[in-house]
């Protein structure tokens, strides 16, 4: 099975500007991104950047990257513009890695693109992990997402989900969290067929992505399935603030003494 990985990676991020290119142990953050994705089995990895600052950096550690429009209004708009430049067919797959993962593990990007692979019915596939902390299941920025037993996505969700009506009937603040591997809170991390792509980037903004802000409701919206299953592998919080950096920064500094 050959796939691609594909590392979008934007300059102006609102919380950490510049975030790619900020020193973690003598590296910049989307080198770290792009080596770990190098260790999976992807037939190639390319970098896409609308910014010529973070083109020069993936040039100069001899990273591959491709130049994208900066116009685009979301990270599947990017891909599918790497995809075109890059010739792919309508049946290949493509692993969106984000640009904000230095610890990710390969194990993870070879099952994502190995589950789709597998996964004829689904046009996209993705991960999740067990949320065992009721603060978690109770909380907006923790995206949930149930499946079926098929391993196909019902929905995506910020809300809590599954709701466990019985146990919290007496009052949420009191109430336990079922032990449960229903409840699951959804990782990052994508692989597509191109052709799925090449049809996300033509619909329009759906009315329950507009409402959740989370793009993947776009493909379920107009019909298409997400495969989804457990990481086998833990997947470390990306970086999206000064306070990850730091824990990151000091999680390889330790690995490393």
């Amino acid at each position: 099975m050959k796939f691609t990985v594909v590392i979008p990676a934007r300059y102006a991020s609102t919380r950490l500007p510049a975030k790619p290119l900020k020193d973690i142990a003598g590296k910049p953050m989307i080198q770290w991104v792009y080596e770990q994705a190098l260790l999976s089995d992807a037939s190639q990895v390319v970098i896409a950047t609308d910014d010529q600052r973070i083109a020069d950096v993936v040039e100069g550690f001899g990273g591959k990257f491709c130049m994208t429009s900066d116009k685009h209004e979301s990270g599947t708009d990017r891909l599918q513009e790497v995809a075109d430049q890059l010739g792919l067919d309508d049946s290949d797959i493509v692993v969106n890695v984000q640009g904000d993962e230095p610890l990710i593990p390969p194990s993870v990007i070879n099952q994502v693109a190995l589950n789709l692979a597998n996964a004829q019915g689904a046009s996209v596939a993705t991960l999740s992990e067990p949320i065992h902390d009721k603060a978690d299941f109770l909380n907006p920025n923790v995206v949930k997402v149930v499946a079926d037993k098929n391993g196909l996505a019902l929905y995506f969700s910020r809300s809590s989900m599954p709701w466990p009506r019985d146990e919290f009937a007496k009052g949420v603040e009191t109430a336990a969290l079922p032990d449960s591997s229903l409840f699951q809170r959804h990782i990052g991390i994508y692989a597509y067929r191109v052709s799925l792509l090449n049809q996300f980037v033509e619909w329009p903004v759906a009315p329950i992505e507009s409402l959740e802000c989370l793009e993947q409701l776009r493909v379920l919206w107009n019909g298409h399935r997400i495969h989804v299953q457990e990481a086998v592998e833990a997947v470390p919080g990306g970086v999206d603030t000064e306070e990850d950096l730091q824990r990151v920064r000091q999680y390889l500094a330790a690995a490393s003494s």
